[in-house]
């Protein structure tokens, strides 16, 4: 088993090693080595990097046959910062996994160690801090999920919206970040941005005076009770719920004139007790057999475009095209002041019209 996951990341680094040597970025040879270093180091403390998310137990088990011993203690982005910060030297953390915001932070905080993996030039440039310090494995962007049951005429768009009959979830908008988002997302597609979110207001309010948004949330439970017709998640557990409940009984689409895209980072703690075992992570994460693990956990690997996923695993995801207008978000510091004021905004220019 180990000389197969030697030799799966191994040409997958070779392949690319003279195009990243310019960069800094780890070629092949080097990979070889950080694995050795890793290996004799035996182990990988993360954190927010649990089993049942974005099937981190399939990397977990695949650093395991390698020979380096994982450990993952569950916390938020917050946390994981903070623990890093507040214990310093006294490190018991190697890794965490952190909201596309937080990689920044960290940074800036002073807790990273920057390392640039072999596939560094096929990491969009947004999705990256150019030293290395954080970089997204994937990403997730607003989507629609749709009860096909309740809803005969399946909306593909924004627009589509605008014309049903079926009743709209959100989310609890102001508190809960994932409906905070799809209020970015509606405002992005309508010309408005992370320091605009007027159009989406504009959007929202047209359909509660219809008597068409719906305060149910659109978790799991009430997807699979009925409750939900149209709902707006992240794509990521909107296919997750799908695929729980019945793949057959609901769509998921990302609205056609665009949406909002969000990701996840690695963040390796400049103080890490195994710090090559760390970097190998990150390498591991990033290479071919990474993202498709990640892919089979429904996260949409950040490499998404240059690997050839396995059917199976393909059959989880929605197609690169649907993606095409989907927009990362590029001010987190507009964004943070504005969805500060989501909450007030929201209330008096939108929950006023429901019925």
């Amino acid at each position: 088993m180990e000389s197969i996951l030697i030799k799966v990341i191994t040409v997958a680094a070779a392949s690319a090693a003279m195009a990243f040597a310019a960069t800094g970025a780890c070629a092949a040879d080097s990979v070889d080595q950080l694995l050795k270093a890793a290996q004799a180091e035996g182990a990988v403390y993360s954190v927010g990097m649990p089993n049942t998310w974005a099937n981190w137990v399939g990397t977990w088990k695949d650093l395991q046959a390698l020979g380096i011993k994982t450990q993952d203690t569950d916390m938020s982005s917050a946390e994981e910062v903070s623990k890093m910060l507040a214990e310093g030297e006294n490190a018991t953390a190697d890794i965490g996994d952190v909201g596309f915001e937080f990689g920044a932070f960290a940074m800036k905080k002073g807790v990273t160690m920057p390392y640039k993996p072999s596939t560094w030039d096929q990491i969009p440039g947004w999705a990256k801090d150019k030293d290395g310090h954080w970089c997204l494995a994937y990403t997730g962007t607003v989507a629609f999920i749709i009860n096909k049951k309740l809803v005969k005429n399946p909306p593909k768009s924004w627009a589509d919206l605008l014309k049903g009959k079926y009743r709209v979830s959100v989310g609890a908008v102001g508190s809960a970040a994932q409906a905070n988002y799809a209020v970015l997302a509606a405002a992005m597609a309508m010309g408005g941005s992370e320091k605009n979110l007027a159009p989406a207001y504009d959007f929202f309010a047209k359909i509660a005076k219809q008597g068409r948004l719906s305060m149910v949330d659109p978790v799991v439970a009430n997807l699979e009770k009925g409750e939900v017709e149209v709902g707006m998640l992240w794509d990521f557990n909107a296919l997750n719920y799908r695929d729980q409940i019945d793949r057959k009984l609901f769509d998921v689409v990302i609205p056609a004139e665009g949406s909002v895209m969000s990701g996840y980072t690695t963040i390796l703690n400049k103080y890490s007790k195994h710090p090559n075992a760390a970097k190998f992570a990150r390498e591991y994460i990033l290479s071919d057999k990474g993202q498709i693990n990640l892919a089979q956990g429904y996260a949409r690997p950040i490499r998404a475009k240059y690997i050839k996923m396995p059917a199976e695993v393909q059959a989880k995801m929605l197609p690169e095209s649907q993606y095409r207008n989907a927009r990362p978000v590029r001010d987190f510091a507009a964004w943070t002041r504005t969805s500060s004021r989501i909450s007030r905004n929201w209330q008096s220019k939108v929950a006023i019209h429901m019925q």
